[in-house]
């Protein structure tokens, strides 16, 4: 049975969304620059005409006050003959804006004059467009009065300026087709490149989910987002992966060690079953039961501590605690049994060092280390507790005379179960250590171990100190 889902219409799935959407920001921009540049230049050559008919009447005007109308007429029909490419109209009204002269280049005679003998003039220039009678052709008119209370207009053809323009639309037409299909060549690139991380986890997840664990992620060699998401599944995964094995270390120890009391347990109660023993036995047969179902008990509580430490699940009550009263609280407990035992215990630990922990757990930790101190410390000998602070961090030391870890099982001894040659003779559960380590990484601490057979061993934990 397949692990992937049935595939999606296309036109739903994200590489299609961000295609259309980069194509479409891509294409809204190029139209948004085409009509930006369009309009600029339009109102360039507008600008242009105006200035250039402007520049006309002002000129035509100082011939008028110079000569009258017979002057302009004169100055103005010797002009057409030499810029006949950019020719004017002209038009001189009376008061009455009537028709006293009308120079008009034969290409206008479509236009209807009479339009020019109702355009009023007040004060300064007023402007006018004039379109002929096919609607292909418009005339840009500047209307002034003159001193004698005269009408002088002038005018130029728009027809130069609506070529370009039409040229300009023309060519984007033209180049619009190749600008769509480069915004989805574009898109559906930029899709692809920018899916290709998340495809490639979507099939590590498959794969995962079918049970291969080793699975990983290829690294894009960027600092992004996605070389980031990338790095936090990888490491997910070898966490995944860390937790399952060692939950199935955990399930082969625990299978191991509870056959043992399970075993006992059972041939206890079928001895108290198949054999005619007195009220007093069979209270012994159960007392028996009772007490490897309490060591059965306290091995799982170990265990789910373990595991809920390890996987982060773990719920801690962190306060601000001193360090010197739990160490010294903890050497008033075990001083005891270190007297019986014939064991020198030595506490050093001053007070005003604080940390930020779950005072219950950091007791189980101090005291799981003291007590394997003291079952491995032969009479005679001695154990010291050392509690400092180092620049940012609490350091707690448990130095023991004991017998000591060979060293090719200091590796070993944090394993879940795990009791070296040597344990093997003392009762217990093989899982101290591994509680201790548990939970001093939940406190954001470590925890290591130094020691030579016959010499002694020294177990220093180190936490972050808490801030004043």
């Amino acid at each position: 049975m397949s692990s992937s889902p049935n595939p999606k219409p296309f036109r739903k799935t994200v590489g299609f969304r961000l295609t259309a959407w980069y194509s479409a920001i891509f294409i809204f921009s190029a139209i948004l620059l085409f009509g930006f540049s369009y309009f600029y230049i339009s109102a360039s050559l507008k600008k242009q005409e105006h200035r250039a008919i402007s520049a006309e009447l002002k000129q035509l005007a100082s011939l008028y006050a110079m000569g009258g109308l017979d002057y302009v007429e004169r100055k103005v029909t010797a002009h057409r003959k030499f810029e006949r490419d950019k020719p004017f109209l002209v038009r001189i009204g009376g008061p009455n804006n009537e028709t006293q002269l009308l120079i008009l280049p034969a290409q206008w005679m479509e236009f209807d004059i009479k339009q020019l003998e109702r355009i009023s003039c007040e004060n300064g220039v007023t402007w006018t467009s004039l379109h002929g009678k096919n609607g292909k052709t418009a005339l840009e008119l500047a209307t002034i009065r003159l001193p004698d209370q005269s009408i002088l207009q002038v005018g130029k053809s728009v027809l130069e300026r609506w070529k370009i323009l039409e040229h300009f639309r023309r060519y984007f037409l033209l180049i619009l087709a190749p600008l769509v299909v480069l915004g989805l060549a574009g898109g559906s690139l930029v899709a692809f490149r920018a899916l290709r991380p998340i495809r490639h986890i979507i099939t590590a997840v498959r794969s995962a989910t079918l049970g291969k664990m080793d699975t990983r992620v290829a690294s894009t060699g960027t600092n992004d987002e996605l070389g980031e998401l990338i790095t936090l599944f990888n490491e997910m995964l070898n966490r995944i992966e860390m937790l399952i094995e060692a939950m199935r270390d955990s399930l082969d120890n625990v299978a191991h060690d509870l056959r043992t009391p399970m075993t006992r347990l059972r041939g206890i109660a079928e001895m108290a079953l198949r054999s005619n023993q007195s009220v007093e036995e069979c209270r012994e047969a159960l007392a028996e039961c009772i007490e490897e179902s309490e060591h059965i008990l306290k091995m799982l509580d170990a265990l789910m501590d373990i595991s809920e430490a390890q996987m982060g699940a773990m719920k801690l009550n962190c306060e601000r605690i001193d360090i010197g009263d739990v160490v010294n609280h903890i050497g008033e407990v075990y001083g005891y049994i270190a007297e019986d035992r014939g064991i020198s215990l030595n506490i050093r630990s001053p007070k005003g060092i604080w940390v930020y922990a779950d005072s219950t757990r950091l007791y189980q930790v101090i005291s799981n280390l003291l007590e394997n101190a003291l079952k491995y410390t032969p009479r005679g000998g001695s154990i010291d507790v050392d509690a400092a602070a180092d620049h940012n961090e609490i350091v707690i030391a448990v130095k023991d005379t004991g017998i000591g870890i060979p060293e090719e099982e200091l590796s070993r001894i944090w394993d879940r179960s795990y009791r070296g040659d040597q344990s093997r003779s003392q009762s217990g559960l093989g899982l101290g250590l591994s509680l201790v380590k548990a939970l001093v990484e939940a406190h954001n601490g470590r925890v290591s171990v130094s020691s030579r057979p016959g010499k002694g061993s020294t177990f220093t934990i180190c936490l972050p100190a808490a801030k004043p």
